[in-house]
């Protein structure tokens, strides 16, 4: 499902009030684009350039210019380029000439073109697009703001009333189309020193975005009383009306409406517009709900047509996590060289060196390790260096006992430090949801989904199998076994002999020889759970005493998208000590 972001420009400027009331306005953003059109999502390409705003020739454009026009907008995507003035002939400059663009830009004023002004066309030649809409999200939920000190609700009534007010706040948008005027307290808007508001000040003019208007009342009113109800049509422009003015903590709550929205969109459009946002306006509980969102549906991610376009900020916060969840660390690094050559020149050496640098090159399977010599052409070509390093370490790591490198691992820990690795050889997954009575299967020659029921039933919710110790050479052809099992009623629990206050509740036992390895490899097992339809991981945990509960809808960090028809999988971590 498609989620609408849209980009929400906000510019303040104050000035005194003269005779004149002459107005301070803050300069359009050099190279912003428009569409001209009778819909938002639909139009004549404009550019703004010195000043002004001017089009685009047709000649070059294609669909990877209009995906980064509407990407710049705020759009998940492009659904068509539309050529030779079909939204009708601009007037004034023709900015921009003989594009080619990748895809991949942020701004369509980041391709290549002619140079500003440098063209051959005629206004019958301005492009147009065609952006994907998608769905907005609809929900009415709502949660309450309230920051609020004793004369919190007095003060509210002051806003309300607008009685003695002595200063004005005029909000117009870009189009200078629509104006709303509020008379407020300049007291009150000296507690914000972002707005640099001083005792000779009358005014104040906001260039915003004329989506927002119908919140801007709500904020001012924040201002007064710190109490506000946010929506998750409201979260977006409360909270970039925040930033300006500088209110840090309406930005932190505000943020946490944000991680609502993070399951509807599995293109990762929204998502990965949401940490760029994050990252311009400082918001670090942004960031984090989004890494974490990200990490969880990795392999997904890895697989979307998003993966190319994210930036190198976000790349290198995503390797240094090791809640990534990803088939193995030879994976990863597939993926990351990938991305590298897709990148091309707009990333520099370094910081490929530097993102290769978070490879876990230790974890990465022996015979994979070998293999990378012969495959890597990134590692081979660029740098040698660092890859003839991680091959040793790997190979010293699967060949060494772990009294010889336990010193080392006070250094370089998350190294050492796998991440949730998904192969078949760690992990076992299986519905849990509904109840099945399938024949015996098998798997490494080994009973899955025995009668363990005690003849309550042979079910599909409990699973055997095994897992090397550890991922070190020295301990792979040494055993755990384990027995994966999901409750669903306090009757399946106590026939287990176990007390259970909360479903599903899922167990995750080792038996065998797991306890010659305590004193050497702890095991840090993880439950994912995943939208079986759309491929959506929607939450991680991990367990304790063998024990996952886990929680309901409304005390999960995110909502539970699919709440009758997800998977369970269950993850073997093994960590040295």
């Amino acid at each position: 499902m498609y989620l609408l972001w849209p980009l929400l420009f906000l510019h303040v400027s104050a000035a005194r009030l003269s005779s004149f009331d002459v107005r301070l306005k803050q300069p359009k953003q050099e190279g912003k684009v428009r569409l001209v059109g009778d819909l938002p999502s639909s139009g004549r390409v404009e550019v703004y350039h010195d000043g002004q705003w001017g089009t685009v020739c047709d000649d070059g454009w294609d669909l990877a210019e209009a995906q980064v026009v509407c990407r710049q907008l705020g759009f998940p995507g492009a659904k068509s380029f539309m050529p030779g003035g079909r939204y009708g002939e601009g007037s004034g400059s023709i900015w921009l000439d003989d594009m080619n663009c990748k895809g991949s830009e942020s701004s369509l004023s980041e391709c290549s073109f002619k140079g500003w002004g440098i063209t051959d066309c005629s206004h019958k030649e301005d492009a147009g697009v065609v952006c994907e809409t998608g769905t907005n999200t609809t929900s009415n939920r709502q949660f309450s703001v309230d920051n609020s000190l004793g004369l919190s609700e007095d003060l509210g009534l002051l806003f309300d009333s607008g009685s003695g007010c002595d200063f004005r706040i005029k909000v117009k948008d870009d189009s200078e189309e629509s104006e709303l005027t509020f008379c407020v307290h300049s007291m009150i808007l000296m507690f914000y020193p972002e707005l640099n508001i001083t005792k000779d000040s009358r005014t104040l003019t906001m260039d915003v975005s004329q989506t927002c208007h119908p919140h801007v009342s709500a904020f001012l009113r924040y201002l007064y009383s710190r109490q506000i109800d946010v929506s998750i049509t409201s979260a977006q422009c409360l909270h970039q009306l925040a930033f300006n003015f500088g209110v840090k903590k309406l930005m932190e709550d505000v943020g946490r409406a944000f991680t609502l929205l993070l399951p509807e969109d599995n293109t990762f459009h929204t998502q990965v517009s949401m940490f760029e946002y994050g990252l311009r306006t400082g918001d670090l509980v942004l960031q984090e709900n989004v890494l974490q969102y990200l990490s969880w549906n990795f392999e997904f991610l890895i697989s979307s047509p998003v993966w190319s376009t994210i930036s190198f900020h976000m790349m290198d916060a995503l390797l240094r996590r090791s809640d990534l969840v990803v088939k193995d660390e030879a994976f990863l690094l597939e993926a990351l060289e990938r991305w590298i050559q897709d990148k091309g020149d707009e990333i520099s050496s370094d910081q490929q060196a530097s993102l290769l640098n978070h490879i876990r090159y230790l974890l990465i399977p022996v015979d994979k390790l070998y293999e990378m010599q012969f495959s890597s052409s990134v590692l081979h070509r660029n740098h040698e260096k660092l890859y003839l390093t991680g091959l040793l370490r790997g190979f010293q790591f699967n060949a060494l006992p772990f009294s010889k490198i336990r010193k080392q691992m006070y250094n370089t820990s998350s190294e050492y430090l796998p991440r949730i690795y998904t192969g078949d050889e760690w992990s076992v997954i299986f519905n849990a949801t509904t109840v099945k009575y399938p024949r015996y299967a098998y798997r490494n020659g080994y009973t899955v989904g025995y009668n363990y029921n005690r003849g309550y039933g042979q079910n599909n919710r409990i699973q055997t199998f095994s897992t090397p110790a550890h991922p070190s050479a020295l301990y792979r052809e040494q055993k755990v076994f384990w027995q994966a099992q999901v409750f669903l009623s306090s009757q399946e629990c106590s026939n287990y002999g176990i007390s259970c206050y909360s479903f599903p509740v899922a167990r995750f036992l080792a038996s065998g020889n797991q306890n010659m390895y305590t004193s050497t490899i702890r095991y840090s097992n993880r439950l994912i759970l995943t939208c079986k339809n759309e491929n959506n991981v929607f939450h991680v945990q991990d367990f304790k005493n063998s024990m996952a509960v886990i929680p309901n809808n409304s005390s999960m960090g995110l909502p539970n998208p699919c709440p009758d028809d997800y998977s369970f999988r269950f993850v073997v971590r093994p960590e040295y000590i």
